[in-house]
């Protein structure tokens, strides 16, 4: 605190108000700014045509540094100095690392812009508008019934009522983990044959839209895991009605990683993985029209792009 009880970080903020309009307008600071480093991928690289769409953006208020791409799936990652109380994101807290850094998303249907907001130790609050890139959104025709198997109406429901609340609860443990810090690699080589966000209609019956992306890749073909993290969900034993042999890792921060349609998963609850580690092998389990992996993302209930989280390829 100075003799005017303003910690530094709240003099910062101050001094920073001046540009909040120009960057809330154009979603870039006036000056260079440095970006917060990324863990060197270290697992298979994607094949060209499944590059990400755009570099990330950095940006800044005041001291506090963030680099992200700020589009409808995507993620920002910040750095808050020694000082800073609370940063929130549309009025949802982030949790700030020991080190000052955090993270958050953008849902896929998240609106046009968010507010961003710093709090320092004295008090003093500093919010801008962050512009969230709208995006448009393919219709894929597929040839599946929207519920699979025979199951009477009745027993499909109470099953997947128990499947949903198991998935909710490995979304919601929570983990130390540090995979959210790296930049992630592909689970699998293969073609994108399913796109994120794209709507979907089961032989003819419209359902919900694509919350991944399906990778077509032989049966048996590996599993990686894109990042660091701890295993929450590993349905080993009995597939899920829709997704399979279903594994879901927590990549700390909230961010989580979800596979589906295994043929066989090599982990179990609670392991420790780290990036490039086999997790499993491609398979056909659950609601699948042929050998592919489904690769998911989710942070905190919003529904992710994984080709915004994916290094490029090399």
């Amino acid at each position: 605190m100075n003799r005017r009880g303003i910690s530094p970080v709240g003099a910062a903020l101050r001094g920073a108000l001046s540009a909040i309009a120009v960057l809330g307008a154009c979603g870039a600071s006036h000056g260079p700014v440095p970006s917060v480093p990324a863990v060197k991928a270290s697992a298979r690289a994607a094949p060209p045509s499944l590059q990400p769409p755009a570099e990330p953006t950095s940006l800044a208020i005041g001291g506090v540094q963030y680099r992200g791409r700020l589009t409808q799936g995507g993620w920002i990652r910040g750095s808050a100095p020694v000082g800073t109380r609370g940063v929130t994101l549309g009025g949802t807290a982030l949790p700030l690392a020991p080190d000052g850094t955090f993270f958050a998303a953008f849902d896929r249907d998240a609106p046009p812009s968010l507010a961003l907001a710093v709090t320092a130790v004295d008090g003093f609050s500093l919010s801008t508008e962050l512009a969230v890139s709208p995006r448009s959104w393919r219709i894929e025709s597929i040839n599946v019934a929207k519920r699979p198997g025979k199951l009477p109406d009745a027993e499909f429901k109470a099953q997947r009522t128990v499947e949903l609340a198991r998935i909710g609860a490995a979304r919601a443990k929570g983990s130390s983990a540090d995979g959210w810090r790296q930049t992630m690699a592909w689970p699998a080589a293969g073609r994108i044959s399913g796109e994120f966000g794209a709507q979907r209609i089961y032989r003819g019956e419209p359902g919900a839209y694509h919350a991944g992306i399906d990778l077509a890749a032989p049966q048996g073909a590996a599993i990686l895991a894109p990042a660091d993290g701890v295993v929450t969900l590993a349905a080993s034993d009995a597939p899920f009605t829709l997704e399979g042999h279903l594994l879901i890792l927590d990549h700390g921060m909230g961010l989580t990683s979800a596979f589906l349609h295994c043929s066989d998963l090599v982990v179990h609850e609670g392991d420790t993985v780290v990036q490039g580690q086999m997790i499993g092998h491609v398979g056909m389990t659950g609601r699948a029209t042929g050998p592919h992996l489904h690769w998911a993302l989710s942070w905190r209930g919003r529904r992710l792009d994984p080709r915004l989280f994916a290094a490029p390829a090399r």
